[in-house]
This record gives structure tokens, sequence and C-alpha cells, in this order.
């Protein structure tokens, strides 16, 4: 587990030379400050003291550029159910959150389901966990990385054709 602190120049230029080695199947997420440091080999963990919004729109900005992968975010279903009553400027968050993720193919998932996931994936896979400052609860965001250049409809029809042949 590697740990450092960044800022957006540094964070950058960390994307531009990690991403070509990414793929499909490697995480990046971008958390509130009390997510925990985990074990998993395959995890590096950076802090940040950008906000989270700018980090989460510099990861996206980078990923827009990638001709090789493309971005599957995952955002914390708890955030829906979090009121202003609760949590002041929540609500506002959860605005500029649907407008950033607006071209980003997202879905809402409980936080214990995400973080299984990237458990999971974080010991056969790399995954990139920058930790902001922010003090808002369920705010994570977690970008699954997904081949640009291939979708799950080709693969489905392609495994359909492979088992025909095999079948036959």
């Amino acid at each position: 587990m590697k740990s450092s602190s960044l800022a957006a120049k540094q964070l950058k230029q960390l994307l531009a030379k990690q991403l070509p080695l990414m793929g499909h199947r490697n995480w990046i997420a971008i958390t509130d400050a009390a997510y925990p440091l985990q074990t998993q080999p395959g995890i590096t963990a950076l802090t940040t003291k950008l906000r989270q919004f700018d980090v989460i729109r510099l990861v996206l900005s980078v990923l827009g550029k990638s001709d090789h992968v493309r971005p599957l975010a995952y955002r914390d279903a708890e955030l829906d159910f979090l009121t202003d009553e609760q949590l002041p400027g929540i609500q506002v968050f959860r605005d500029k959150l649907a407008k950033i993720l607006r071209h980003t193919e997202n879905q809402a998932l409980l936080h214990d389901e995400i973080i299984s996931r990237l458990n999971e994936a974080g010991k056969h896979f790399h995954v990139l966990v920058i930790k902001t400052d922010s003090l808002l609860p369920y705010t994570s965001i977690f970008l699954q990385l997904e081949c640009a250049y291939w979708d799950a409809t080709r693969e489905k029809k392609l495994r359909q054709n492979i088992k025909k042949r095999i079948c036959i």
C-alpha cells in the first residue's frame, strides 16, 4: 500500500502516467475524508487537499480523453436518503454531482456493496483511491474502468457465437 498527498498538477501528471497502464477491471475512487485505508496489496491510496468536485472533474476529464477505457460510476445509494435537515448542504451536493455525472454512465449501490466490489477488484487488479478532505458522508465516487472500444452487448454476442460453435 502506497500513500502520498497530491496537488492538481501532480494528480493530473500521475493520472497521465497511470492511465495508459490501466484497463477494464481497474478502479479509481474519489473519496471523502473518512474513507478507510485499505490493506489489499492492489490498492494505492493518495490524499489531496483539492475539493472533491475538482478531483471528480479532473479524473473524468482525463478519462474522457482516453481511447481505451471509459468509466462506469458508482455512487452510494445512502446519499439519496440523506436530508438537508440531517446534513446541511447535501441537496446542493447531490445537484452538483448529478450535473457532473450527467454524461457518465452511473448507478447507485449500497456503500457496503461498492466496498465489496472494490475489495474483490483489489485482489487481482489495481485500484487507485484518491482521498479528499470532504466531510460529507456517503459522497465517494467509485469509477470502474470499462473497455472503451468493446461493450457488453458485443461481448455477449461473441460468447453466444463461441458457445454455438463449441456445442455443434
